[in-house]
């Protein structure tokens, strides 16, 4: 069942409450691939009715950003959320989301600043301001997020807490590709040998781990000059930024210690890719 309007959402929606439903959602930009489907088995688990939302949403989108690239596939998007269990679909159009120009915009402090934020500056505000409204109208009980976009997940649980929405986040684990790039949608942008040298960011990351784990290594600027040093190697390659920060307040560290996010940006051509891994857990 796919949704254009918000009216008929939420009528869908108080029907299914009424009937003693609780409501699974999946938040997305649509070209859905595994780890969009994870999400959505996820959600079907702990839910009696699942919604998925498909809007590429253009204020998350900076100038010269590929928002007009972004690929878009609502037939092939359909068949896939359904056989991941998916109930619903809502795809509004633009007009339906922003009948009017904004006014009021939602913005998480601190959280926001390092990582996609230094080098995207309006993403977040953008991020956070669509995924209030769609809290609002799909009015979920659950609502599931992936790991590969860490500081988004981080932002949302926060967002959700301090404007006391009344939505439990989980967060799901990175679903990757068998060679271990991180699957995004973004990776259908990337030519063959593009692809090849995405194979970098997943590369550098393991690089990092095993300074950690196996070298002893705790000094987070000498990992960083290894993964840079590493990804230099890949000529395609351009990195956004490298950083290894506290993952719980995303605070840069002097010393690896505790539960630590070790997070990248990297781009190939127009096609921006990012990938993480946690460690300390």
């Amino acid at each position: 069942m796919i949704i254009k309007d918000i009216k008929t959402l939420r009528e869908i929606i108080k029907g299914e409450k009424r009937r003693g439903s609780s409501i699974g959602f999946v938040p997305t930009m649509g070209y859905l691939h595994e780890g969009h489907l994870s999400l959505i088995r996820e959600a079907k688990k702990e839910n009696d009715f699942v919604v998925l939302s498909i809007f590429v949403n253009p204020i998350q989108f900076g100038p010269n950003e590929d928002l007009e690239q972004y690929p878009r596939d609502i037939k092939r998007d359909t068949e896939l959320a359904k056989a991941a269990g998916c109930d619903l679909i809502f795809n509004p159009e633009v007009d339906e989301v922003f009948p009017k120009p904004l006014k009021t915009k939602v913005i998480v402090e601190e959280l926001t600043e390092p990582l996609c934020g230094r080098s995207r500056p309006t993403h977040f505000q953008g991020v956070t301001t669509i995924v209030s409204k769609l809290f609002n109208m799909v009015a979920a009980d659950r609502a599931y997020f992936g790991q590969k976009d860490a500081q988004q997940a981080a932002v949302i649980i926060k967002m959700a807490e301090d404007l006391n929405f009344d939505i439990a986040i989980t967060v799901c684990p990175i679903v990757r590709e068998e060679d271990g790039l991180a699957m995004s949608s973004r990776n259908v942008m990337l030519n063959k040998e593009e692809r090849k040298q995405a194979l970098a960011l997943y590369g550098s990351l393991e690089l990092a781990e095993d300074m950690i784990v196996k070298e002893g290594i705790l000094d987070p600027q000498t990992i960083i000059a290894k993964m840079e040093d590493f990804i230099s190697d890949y000529r395609l390659c351009q990195i956004d930024y490298i950083e290894i920060l506290d993952f719980e307040n995303l605070q840069e560290i002097k010393e690896i210690q505790g539960k630590i996010l070790i997070a990248l940006a990297v781009k190939l051509g127009p096609t921006r890719l990012i990938d993480n891994k946690i460690m300390g857990v």
